[in-house]
């Protein structure tokens, strides 16, 4: 008998189909559309199918999904600007008007740093006159004032007088008024300051103040400018000492 025909042979490959058959029918065929192995190493994906980015040490840093709302900036409404005046006048008076309306005139004066500048100014010409130096008096004083400090200097040199001084600082520097009238704008300080003077004669004899004395002198000077000029420095026009 052939042994291809062999009862046991036909029994076997029955068995056989039969197997295959129910496994097909347990599993099913492939598709294509099958989830890949599972990696036990790899990191948990998002819901949605996002995979997370590793970002070292062991944490995960996970992006949003197109699913999600966009994260809303919220801007911080700007914070209306201070009048001008701030912290040098009180509201409503004559000195805040006056600040406003030169503001108006001129978009970059700054009550702040003119007082800064008005201080400054005020040390250089004090000891420019008590040393006699005409030349940096000049640029910071108008005519009529500088023609004054002049004088007196030269007063001082004829009589071959001496004097000796030293600013010792201020106590306190306020604004007394600001104006403007046309394009011309006007302030006036009041400088409390210290300050150590001594005038000697020619012989060496003290003729005025005090070589050991502080002196408290209170300065009332007026500042002028024309805003309409491309000049930003202001000039003394006007110079007073109380008492």
């Amino acid at each position: 008998m052939n042994e291809l025909f062999d009862p046991l042979n036909l029994v076997l490959a029955a068995v056989a189909l039969m197997v295959v058959w129910r496994l097909r029918s347990v599993l099913g065929q492939r598709t294509g559309t099958e989830r890949p192995p599972i990696d036990p190493y790899a990191p948990p994906r998002r819901p949605n199918g996002s995979a997370p980015v590793e970002t070292g040490g062991g944490k995960v840093l996970e992006f949003p999904s197109s699913k999600e709302e966009p994260v809303k900036k919220v801007e911080a409404e700007a914070e209306p600007k201070a009048p001008v005046w701030t912290g040098f006048a009180k509201a409503g008076s004559p000195l805040a008007a006056g600040f406003e309306k030169l503001a108006q005139a001129d978009p970059g004066f700054s009550p702040r740093e003119f007082l800064e500048g008005a201080k400054l100014a005020y040390e250089m010409i004090v000891e420019a006159f008590a040393r006699g130096d005409k030349p940096a008096l000049k640029n910071l004083l108008s005519k009529d004032v500088f023609d004054g400090f002049s004088k007196a200097i030269d007063a001082r040199a004829q009589a071959g007088e001496k004097l000796d001084f030293q600013f010792v600082g201020f106590e306190k520097v306020d604004f007394m008024s600001v104006s403007l009238a046309g394009k011309r704008a006007s302030i006036v300080v009041k400088f409390a300051n210290q300050m150590i003077s001594a005038t000697h004669d020619k012989a060496g004899a003290l003729i005025d103040g005090n070589p050991k004395e502080v002196r408290d002198i209170t300065d009332i000077w007026t500042f002028e400018r024309d805003v309409a000029q491309k000049d930003p420095n202001w000039r003394v026009v006007a110079t007073e000492t109380q008492a």
